[in-house]
């Protein structure tokens, strides 16, 4: 209980339950709106993922400053790939949430002006751009992963008395993919935060790539994995240890 009083303190505690509950409304309705006598359960997902979003918006009007304070945190990263990918990506998300503050302004009806679907389409491009930076360092990490698994287990074969030339990183004789992909899984599974980070990314990608016309979803995927999404990162609020740092 105490740890959940901890979590909802939080205002990106606050921001990551808004968001799970939005997405859970979002699939739940996917699912239950082609069943006959669901329309008024229906509606009232309609309405409590209107409310959710629009509370959002309230959590996320200073997110500009963190971006930026984020964005100055990736500069003196030491690693050049990771400090050129996060700081770029840390731009478009101050872009992104610049563009999404206008978008609540006309929300609110403090300026009318505004063209909706152009700033909407250019905050997800942004956001788009974002993530995929954050994808580009995410892959780098993975790389590295992969390379000390490849060294460990060679040392493991060496001191074994094995013939490193003989090596294999399937622990049988595989086709090339399937050795590939078990190179991967065992890199993920050694640096947890990765993986989290990597299938946050992945998921968050496709509400740009939809929005973008780029990769049309429904509302059911945009729904699931929108609500993975969001457990991720509730996970990295909930245990700090599990967020990816930044060398």
């Amino acid at each position: 209980m105490d740890g959940f009083i901890r979590f909802t303190n939080q205002t990106q505690g606050r921001d990551r339950l808004f968001r799970a509950t939005q997405y859970t409304c979002m699939l739940l309705r996917y699912l239950l709106e082609p069943k006959a006598g669901k329309e008024k359960v229906v509606m009232k997902l309609k309405k409590l993922e209107s409310s959710v979003s629009t509370g959002r918006k309230w959590f996320r009007l200073g997110n500009v400053v963190h971006a930026v304070q984020a964005t100055e945190q990736s500069i003196h990263a030491t690693d050049l790939v990771p400090r050129l990918c996060l700081t770029l990506a840390n731009l478009n998300r101050v872009i992104y949430f610049i563009c999404d503050t206008i978008l609540w302004v006309r929300s609110v009806g403090l300026a009318s002006g505004i063209n909706k679907e152009r700033w909407r389409t250019r905050a997800a491009r942004h956001y788009y751009y974002s993530l995929l930076l954050s994808l580009v360092r995410d892959l780098y990490e993975i790389s590295l992963q992969m390379e000390r698994v490849i060294h460990d287990k060679a040392k493991k074969e060496k001191s074994a008395s094995q013939d490193p030339c003989g090596y294999s990183v399937a622990d049988e004789e595989t086709e090339w993919l399937q050795s590939f992909l078990l190179l991967v899984f065992r890199s993920l599974k050694r640096h947890p935060p990765l993986l989290l980070d990597t299938v946050k990314n992945l998921c968050d990608l496709l509400n740009p790539l939809d929005q973008l016309g780029i990769c049309k979803s429904n509302p059911g995927i945009i729904g699931l994995v929108g609500l993975v999404s969001s457990i991720a990162g509730m996970i990295t609020v909930v245990y700090p240890q599990m967020k990816l740092k930044t060398r």
